[in-house]
This record gives structure tokens, sequence and C-alpha cells, in this order.
């Protein structure tokens, strides 16, 4: 009875080990990310992730600095919020040295106003809101030449500035703020640029309600970030992978109906 008793004893001891095991098996990935649409995403990727041996603990910031410096500060492992232009201007005015990881999607950015409902109402003098990060202000005017409002001295210069437009026919005027705050000055200003994270964190959907939107073929999709320390972390390949993954694509298209746009790694 004994010798049973201890056998049945050292299979429940050996059976919780395993147990134990598996469960600490599963390795933790730290993702910085605004809310919407990346942690979104990230929260519907996590079962994947976890099937594969990975568990996401997403941290959700509202700007576009934090998420870089807590990386850099080795606070969290990665982060998912940015594009290329913004992650080189980042490495090159604070001298790091961050690494681009898997491409996520592009948010079109888009033209918005309250006060018109066409480029063609837009009055002379008016005020344009564009953000102040050197990258999506050069976007924004980007943009704001395709849309046939001014033309800048180089059409395809990614670190444009106010500086550069040699022609504004309606002498606009430039408002440069936090990206984060423009939705809530919309009403304020006649025109209004704005990245599409905040626009849906405002109810606005640059496919219904903006007047003018970047195309598909923007050299600004988003993507992955992490230091080069962790640049070939398997938990990490393993995020890049469910980002591209069929049920990942799949989702994005059936949530965000065009608003978000799914791309695959170059």
């Amino acid at each position: 009875m004994k010798i049973v008793f201890n056998g049945a004893l050292a299979a429940f001891s050996l059976s919780a080990l395993l147990s134990v095991n598996t469960v600490a098996a599963n390795e933790q990935l730290s993702v910085a990310a605004t809310p919407v649409p990346a942690a979104e995403i990230l929260d519907f990727m996590s079962n994947q992730m976890a099937e594969q041996g990975v568990d996401l603990k997403v941290h959700v910031f509202t700007d576009f600095i934090q998420p870089n410096q807590q990386v850099v500060e080795k606070q969290i492992d990665v982060n998912c919020f940015q594009h290329l232009p913004h992650l080189e201007a980042f490495n090159k005015n604070e001298g790091q040295n961050l690494v681009p990881q898997g491409y996520m999607y592009v948010l079109p950015l888009g033209v918005y106003s309250s006060k018109i409902k066409s480029l063609d109402e837009l009055k002379k003098g008016a005020t344009v809101a564009i953000p102040s990060d050197t990258t999506n202000s050069a976007r924004a005017l980007l943009v704001l030449q395709k849309a046939g409002l001014i033309t800048l001295e180089d059409p395809n210069n990614l670190f444009a500035t106010s500086r550069d437009i040699v022609d504004n026919p309606k002498k606009l005027k430039f408002l440069e703020l936090e990206a984060a705050t423009i939705p809530r000055v919309l009403n304020d200003v006649d025109l209004a640029v704005i990245n599409t994270n905040y626009a849906l964190e405002a109810n606005l959907n640059p496919q219904r309600d903006s007047l003018f939107m970047e195309t598909a073929d923007s050299p600004y999709a988003n993507l992955c970030v992490s230091r080069e320390d962790n640049r070939d972390s398997e938990a990490i390949k393993k995020l890049n992978e469910v980002w591209q993954s069929a049920e990942t694509v799949k989702f994005i298209e059936d949530k965000y109906q065009g608003t978000v746009i799914p791309v695959k790694a170059p």
C-alpha cells in the first residue's frame, strides 16, 4: 500500500512538474502600440501567438514619442506603431539604431473639415492643422500636394517642411500640432490632416468622412520595431508571421472596411 501511494505521489508530482513547465514555456513579449488599430489587432492576435508559445503583453500609448523611448530603454521588447520614415528620423535625431521588423498595414492619411464639403470650397487664407512631428508633417504636406492645394520644391521629399512650399495659391496657413490632438481642434480650423489611428478614435472614417485620402501605394506602411540586441528573437519572428497570417488579414479587412489596409512584407 505504501509503495502504491508513493508511486501515485511520484506520478502526481511529475505531472504537476510537467504542467508547470508547460505553462512556463510560453515566452513573454511586451509590445507598445497605439490604441486603434494596432492594440486592437494585437489583442486579436494574442490567441495565435499563445498557440505558438508566446504570450503578448500590450502596452497602449497615445503618442508617437514614448513607444520608441521605451524600446530603447529596454522597458518594452518591440513596438508596432510607426512607418519607416518616422523610424529613420528618430534614429537620426536621437542617435539610436532601432531596427525595422515586419510590416503591418497602411493607415491612409486623411484631410478632414467640419466647415466645407469639398476642397473646392476652401477659401484663401484658410488654416490647416497638420502634425508637428517631422515625418508626419512632411507626409501631410505630400498629401496636400497630391490634393492640388500646394506644390513642394521636391515633390517626393519625405522630409519636406512648410519652407519647401514653392506654390500656395490659396495662401494657406499651417498650424502644426501634436498628431493626437488634431481631431480635437477640427471645429476650430478650416482643414485638418489626421492620422487614421487618431481619426478612428474620434469616430472619423477616412473612407466616409475625409475630403481627400492618401492612396494605398503610400511609402508610409506601418511596421514593428525592435532593438539590435533582440532583432533575431524567435518571439518577434513569430509576431511578424502572425501579422501576415490569413486570420489576421481577414480580421483587419472585416473590421476596418478599407480604412486600414494590410500589406505584405517587401
